[in-house]
């Protein structure tokens, strides 16, 4: 059955000068506002216990506009302001929840520079998208088109630190469930092996980090000789991040490409819960891990089984996938690493990794 599902396009857009400028302002003052609306609630939370709600924070953005301190705050557009706030009660409400840490205050250097909008701050008529204050539609370039009839009901506008200009299209679409296929499938993650399936097949781990390492070593050294400050450190700290999004856009349009596939083609698709905080702690394989960016693969598993009508099942994270001899049921003992061919009692040979997805399967196909 079709359903309809909120999701994001995202494009690069080249503002003009003049945009730019309005845009730079446009994040000063939504980052200002959000560290000022976070230092008053930590301050009512702590000295008196008392929490502070979203109607009394605009209240009190609206006496700062007032203020001769503060009056450049009516200059910008007011909605990324007031969507700023209630990005910031919704980080209370998940902390108070206790599904979150508690919100910490946004670096001018580290924090993610971006701008939200609603309908009443842009207009978006002919493919053309014009935000409040500025007088020219932004120059976007459509890589792919939004679907037919499709209204954005949200626009987020950011800058990454190597530069790029991006824009965030929320819409609402319709999105209809792949036709069923009787397919079914076990995936082991891992580092060599990115995922290894239970029909035997590998796909390896492409390591972009790895590939772009001397360049990206080199380009750190030459960041580090920079005087503090100066503008050369400046353009070196842009080079160094251009490396870093260049491996992160390559290792993504990885990932997508591989989840979309299994989820094409499996009805089912069986993974492990895996801890990946609690394993990056292990020094030697921290870096490889962080690579293979296992939770981002179940992450968009996890989407994509649900838009698509598959079904993602997960496995208990102490199942012993490894140690399990998938033909006769018998475990082993222990299992280092190192060991990748292993013969069980029963004669069978086993691919550690082949032999894992294979468990991995029966266990998911045992648990529906």
């Amino acid at each position: 059955m079709a359903q309809t599902v909120k999701r994001a396009y995202k494009y690069r857009f080249y503002p003009t000068p003049e945009q730019a400028s309005e845009l730079a302002r446009t994040f000063g003052c939504v980052r200002l506002v959000y560290n000022k609306a976070l230092e008053v609630r930590t301050r009512a939370y702590t000295l008196e216990g008392r929490r502070v709600s979203y109607a009394e924070s605009s209240a009190a953005l609206t006496a700062w506009k007032r203020t001769e301190e503060l009056a450049f705050l009516a200059e910008v557009s007011s909605v990324p302001l007031q969507q700023v706030l209630r990005r910031l009660q919704a980080a209370f409400a998940n902390f108070f929840a206790k599904r979150a840490k508690y919100p910490t205050f946004k670096s001018r250097k580290k924090s993610r520079a971006s701008a939200e909008y609603t309908r009443s701050a842009f207009r978006y008529r002919d493919g053309q998208l014009t935000l409040a204050k500025m007088d020219a539609p932004l120059d976007i370039v459509w890589s792919r088109p939004l679907p037919e009839g499709a209204e954005p009901s949200t626009v987020t506008v950011s800058k990454d630190a190597a530069g790029r200009w991006f824009v965030s299209l929320l819409v609402e679409e319709t999105i209809r469930p792949l036709d069923p296929c009787g397919k079914t499938v076990g995936v082991d993650a891992g580092i060599t092996a990115l995922v290894t399936l239970s029909t035997g097949e590998k796909i390896p781990n492409p390591r972009y980090e790895r590939v772009d390492r001397r360049a990206l070593a080199r380009a750190q050294r030459a960041l580090a000789r920079k005087a503090k400050g100066s503008a050369n450190r400046a353009k070196a700290r842009v080079k160094v991040a251009r490396l870093y999004v260049r491996i992160a856009d390559r290792r993504r349009d990885h990932l997508h490409k591989l989840t979309t596939s299994l989820v094409r083609e499996n009805q089912t698709v069986v993974i492990e819960d895996l801890t990946v905080r609690a394993m990056v702690k292990n020094h030697c394989l921290a870096r490889a891990i962080s690579g293979a960016s296992w939770r981002e693969l179940r992450s968009m598993l996890e989407y994509k089984a649900r838009w698509y009508g598959r079904e993602l099942v997960v496995i208990d994270r102490w199942f012993p996938s490894s140690k399990l001899c998938s033909a006769c049921g018998t475990l082993q003992d222990v299992m280092p690493l190192h060991v990748r061919t292993w013969e069980c009692a029963c004669g069978a040979v086993h691919d550690r990794d082949v032999n894992a997805a294979r468990n991995i399967l029966a266990a998911g196909l045992a648990e529906r």
